[in-house]
């Protein structure tokens, strides 16, 4: 059984405080959008699919105990509750995707004039709560899809994967992106070993996924930063497996601090380079990396360690929390819900190959495709 770092029934919202782990397991209630902005913030939940969720079912338990007298209160209120949650972290796609779903939903619940707003306010809660089986079924595909093109391209034969950061049941709703990848690989017997990375200075590696790693007994090893270059030649790594919080017209993909030198790396060592989300993280309105907005973080994060001070003190810091990996180090492919996304450089067509998928609509543009999911 996976981790559940989410549980929700109609209102109420309760995370896994993600800063005390590994040593405590502490769920914390989120009562209302605030709560939810400060969780984000402050990264006791992190993950740019958990970011969203927990952000739009914030909401959900606020709205659950207002009352509101009219419908244009209602939309409002949800308007400015959801722009003010993509606040918290701006890199992270997922939420502002969610808030403009929302928000258009709202709309067409206001068009829909005959609905009171006690009526209007359970079906938008409704739509939030959806997210969570969305999350869970996309994930599983997700796994699936990245599972089966890596093992094509190795032969069928267990594989040695390196992932980076947190992508696991951690950072979604369940089951996880790239760590579904890998999930997946061992459910089928053929993952031959997983290393993680400690992935500093917040170390989401050595605290989150090889906390998951162990809790489902996955042959597991944990390497600092700085070793991916001879673990890849040493080591016989199948494919490099990693998430992302957005991926922009051309490809180009932002994720946690460190993505791009490990792609830099597995191109100069043939290694595949695979990049995991849904679809949700895709950006077409930003056609280059150049474009991404990155979050930096307290110098804090790198000079301390639980309290404990680790630098020298009077240095200078800087500490982006998001590095932007060119679409073509990209090597293996961007392996979506719907298989794996292949782009045409700096345009914002591009197509869609994947299981089930009607090869007719390959050039449609991603909204069509997202409707369709």
């Amino acid at each position: 059984m996976t981790l559940q770092a989410i549980k929700y029934e109609r209102g109420r919202l309760d995370i896994l405080d993600q800063l005390l782990l590994p040593d405590t397991s502490r769920y914390v209630p989120i009562k209302d959008t605030e709560d939810g902005w400060q969780a984000i913030k402050k990264m006791q939940v992190r993950g740019a699919p958990a970011i969203a969720i927990v952000g739009c079912l914030s909401l959900g338990v606020e709205l659950t105990n207002k009352t509101f007298h009219k419908l244009s209160d209602l939309e409002e209120f949800v308007v400015e509750r959801l722009n003010y949650l993509v606040t918290a972290r701006p890199t992270a796609v997922n939420m502002a995707d969610a808030a403009a779903r929302f928000i258009d939903f709202m709309e067409t619940l206001v068009v829909e004039a005959s609905l009171d707003p006690e009526e209007a306010k359970n079906r938008i809660i409704q739509e939030f709560e959806s997210l969570l089986e969305e999350d869970i079924t996309t994930n599983k595909q997700i796994g699936k899809n990245g599972a089966e093109d890596i093992l094509k391209k190795c032969g069928n034969r267990p594989v040695r994967i390196l992932t980076h950061c947190n992508t696991g049941s951690l950072a979604t709703a369940g089951y996880g992106t790239a760590l579904g990848v890998v999930r997946c690989l061992h459910e089928q017997g053929k993952l031959k070993e997983v290393f993680c990375t400690e992935t500093r200075p917040y170390n989401q590696g050595s605290r989150l996924t090889a906390y998951e790693l162990v809790y489902e007994k996955m042959n597991a090893t944990l390497i600092c930063d700085s070793m991916a270059a001879i673990l890849m030649r040493q080591k016989d790594i199948s494919a490099v497996v990693v998430g992302a919080d957005r991926v922009v017209a051309n490809g180009d993909t932002a994720n946690k601090i460190g993505t791009y030198q490990l792609a830099v790396v597995a191109k100069y060592h043939s290694v595949p380079f695979y990049v995991a989300c849904p679809l949700t993280s895709f950006d077409r309105s930003k056609e280059s990396g150049a474009e991404i907005e990155i979050e930096e973080r307290p110098f804090e994060e790198l000079t301390f360690i639980k309290g404990v001070k680790i630098a020298a003190e009077g240095i200078n810091c800087w500490n982006p929390a998001f590095d932007v990996t060119p679409a073509d180090l990209i090597t293996g492919g961007i392996i979506t819900e719907l298989g794996e996304a292949l782009f045409k450089h700096m345009i914002l067509e591009y197509i869609l190959i994947g299981p089930g998928l009607d090869l007719a609509l390959v050039k449609e543009p991603l909204q069509t495709c997202k409707r369709r999911l």
